[in-house]
């Protein structure tokens, strides 16, 4: 549902993201892990359309998201770091205005707005402004805003951060019954919500894919927070040697 190949962003000389494959796919959750500064934020706004690649491809349901791009983004729901609320309107009427900007057409658009606040938990806060909200139902509003038009793709950029425990496990209950309906890339830098919500794992450090795997085929005994710590520690190793022989060859050069 999306495959991801060969991804990378520069801005100068410096390289976001760096060579970066992955693959969701249809109705999995996916967990897009890294330590903070990893690239998985610029990742997220790559695959979505919201900023260019500077090379690579990214197919969501075989639409190419930077040829296709409209197509594309029709079938993806995007819930960045912040929510993008307008604090001054009620949450019905925003969800309303973003179900229009979506597309749907007039006779969809009470059915949809339902919809969304029923399963996202927000039909008592339907009248509230946005900007009263709690962070807890401002994540849920930003949450009913990325599903409003049904779409088979989801990407959510941190959507627990800043939420108290009790918060954080209703958004992950949340996250968890969407399984199934929608392909889901979840990025986060929190290991345990990877471990109870998501079907496989890549783990970004540095702008690089470090690891690739799905959470049922760690061996037993083993915690994701060893493999994370593992795979992070790996890719260090091997960027410190790479700087060594950088060294070394300039070294030469000069010898």
């Amino acid at each position: 549902m999306i495959e991801v190949k060969n991804l990378t962003k520069r801005y100068g000389d410096f390289v976001a993201v760096r060579d970066v494959s992955f693959k969701a796919e249809q109705g999995s959750i996916l967990g897009f892990l890294g330590p903070n500064g990893a690239g998985k934020t610029t990742t997220m706004r790559v695959i979505t359309g919201f900023m260019p690649a500077t090379t690579g491809t990214v197919l969501v349901d075989g639409l190419d998201i930077f040829t296709q791009s409209l197509e594309a983004r029709r079938r993806i729901g995007y819930l960045p770091e912040t929510p993008p609320l307008y604090s001054d309107m009620r949450v019905e009427s925003y969800l309303r205005f973003v179900a229009k900007l979506r597309g749907l057409r007039r006779s969809e658009v009470d059915d949809a707005v339902e919809r969304v606040l029923k399963i996202c938990g927000l039909a008592d806060m339907a009248h509230r402004i946005c900007g009263q909200l709690s962070k807890g139902y401002r994540q849920r509003v930003g949450l009913a805003q990325a599903i409003i038009h049904n779409p088979p793709v989801l990407v959510l950029d941190e959507p627990t951060i800043g939420l108290d425990p009790r918060q954080i496990h209703e958004i992950r209950g949340l996250i968890h019954e969407l399984r199934g309906q929608h392909t889901i890339v979840l990025s986060t830098h929190i290991l345990p919500e990877v471990s109870q919500i998501c079907d496989r794992v890549v783990i970004i450090n540095a702008g690089r894919v470090v690891l690739e795997e799905s959470l049922g085929s760690l061996p037993p005994g083993t915690s994701l927070e060893d493999v994370f710590l593992e795979a992070i520690s790996k890719e260090e190793g091997h960027e410190v040697a790479e700087a060594e022989e950088t060294l070394e060859e300039v070294g030469a050069g000069h010898g």
